[in-house]
């Protein structure tokens, strides 16, 4: 993959040049009179996102301005819209002297701007290049932008070509590239093997489920990666609306992005043991469909009362967590598209994440500001612990009410994981509702590269012999 960013500045490129509002001004002043004219008559005042094409003496494109926001910017973004925005056909280079990671998002920002999902039908248009700008991390570029291409691939499949099967091929294909140990169990051996949640949920279907287990390295801290692999959700037999089950292809969205977090990690050669769980099931209804207020077994031993089938998810979850935490591995990390009420409360842009160690919470949290791939935390709010509580089991999987549907999920999955380990439940949209530069509308990684930085940084505060 190039993603439309070359390494060699050919004759006749194009100078980008990118300006902040207070920027504008000076740089005009050092520009011949005509620039200027120009400008000024062009309406261009830098703002966040505007291009201004400037003509050459010839009548060519000889320059184009950019503008971006000011102070810590937006990151990659403002170079998001341009590889489909500028014309198509010339090449173009950065002329500021950017620092090291301005050059790095800007480079990914192009690169992310040049995605499309053309599986089905051609592609509509050739793409603006971009030579490297000078100083960019290019492996972290790439490494990001990959792993991005490959969540956005994933979630933008539909359902009839992404079920449990294909869902284990992605981590098949990602296995052998970095030479990585995969075994999946799959349908009645789930129940043989002790799975019974995941086994419950996906008998349904005529793609059977399977749970899909990855592993890679054998030095460092353990990594667990935990994704909901729901391949396709209609809600069981508490079926969802038309509208409700619309976008249910995305309910993969937790698989695509642990396995694209794998292939960051593993292509940069992290030392860490990684573990990667994906329980890929279907939802479906049929007549061995589960039933509202059946009672089933799980990895953990805990029996639960399902109070809702359509809170199918945190059930294949708590049998993956239980699984990853029986390593006592030095982080678990799951995403999963979990809940409604998390984008009610915050959008469906802003992922929620939980997290039992407030250390550990902060520092994502950081890694996603430095990144531009912010999350919000939301409260483990255990007084709230109670109303999953069930009379006839050791839990619901649901509450009852209406209020605090995130809240419960997550405190659902705590559960399933020991308090003494560290774990992150980031609850994911995976969707893109709108199209902005760099972000087209469909799959979206979400708190993606924010979860590769903390990972790194644990390896490194473990490689200085600090706890992790």
């Amino acid at each position: 993959m190039q993603f439309y960013l070359t390494p060699r500045r050919p004759r006749g490129a194009v100078p980008l040049t990118p300006l902040t509002k207070a920027e504008l001004a000076p740089w005009l002043g050092a520009q011949p009179a005509r620039i200027a004219a120009w400008v000024g008559a062009a309406g261009f005042t830098a703002g966040a996102g505007a291009t201004c094409p400037i003509p050459d003496e010839a009548g060519g494109l000889g320059r184009v301005l950019i503008g971006l926001p000011e102070g810590d910017g937006d990151g990659p973004w403002p170079y998001g819209g341009l590889p489909m925005a500028l014309p198509a056909g010339a090449v173009y280079w950065l002329d500021a002297a950017l620092p090291r990671d301005a050059a790095t998002q800007a480079a990914l920002g192009w690169a992310l701007g040049a995605y499309g999902f053309d599986r089905y039908r051609k592609k509509e248009r050739a793409l603006a290049r971009l030579v490297w700008p000078k100083g960019a991390d290019r492996a972290a570029v790439e490494r990001a932008a990959r792993a991005t291409y490959l969540v956005r691939d994933l979630i933008n499949t539909p359902a009839q070509d992404m079920g449990p099967a294909e869902v284990a091929g992605a981590a098949r294909r990602l296995a052998r590239q970095y030479t990585a140990r995969l075994s999946v169990v799959v349908g009645e051996a789930l129940a043989r093997r002790n799975y019974p949640a995941i086994h419950a949920v996906g008998r349904a279907s005529a793609r059977a489920p399977r749970l899909i287990d990855l592993r890679w390295g054998a030095r460092g801290p353990r990594i667990a990666l935990v994704g909901k692999g729901v391949c396709f959700d209609t809600g069981g037999l508490d079926l969802k609306s038309a509208a409700g089950m619309k976008l249910m292809k995305k309910d993969m969205g937790g698989a695509a992005h642990v396995l694209a977090l794998a292939g960051m990690i593993m292509a940069a050669r992290l030392p860490v043991r990684l573990r990667v769980l994906i329980p890929a099931v279907e939802n479906s209804v049929a007549g061995n469909a589960l039933r509202p207020l059946d009672v089933i077994a799980t990895r953990k031993g805990l029996s639960v009362e399902v109070g809702n089938t359509d809170a199918e998810g945190r059930l294949v979850l708590a049998d993956a967590l239980a699984e990853a935490d029986r390593e006592d591995p030095a982080l678990i990390l799951d995403f999963a598209t979990l809940t409604g009420a998390a984008r009610v409360a915050l959008g469906t842009e802003l992922p929620a994440m939980f997290c039992n160690h407030d250390s550990t919470a902060k520092a994502l949290l950081a890694h996603g500001r430095a990144a531009h791939d912010p999350l919000w935390r939301m409260p483990l709010h255990a007084p709230y612990r109670p109303l999953l509580d069930s009379k006839v089991a050791d839990l619901n999987n649901i509450s009852g009410g209406a209020y605090g549907g995130a809240i419960m999920a997550a405190l659902f999955l705590a559960e399933f994981v020991r308090a003494s380990t560290p774990w992150v439940h980031c609850d994911i949209m995976g969707w893109n509702v709108r199209a902005r530069p760099g972000r087209p509308e469909g799959g979206e990684a979400m708190g993606l590269r924010a979860a590769y930085g903390l990972i790194e940084a644990l390896t490194t505060r473990a490689g200085r012999g600090r706890r992790p």
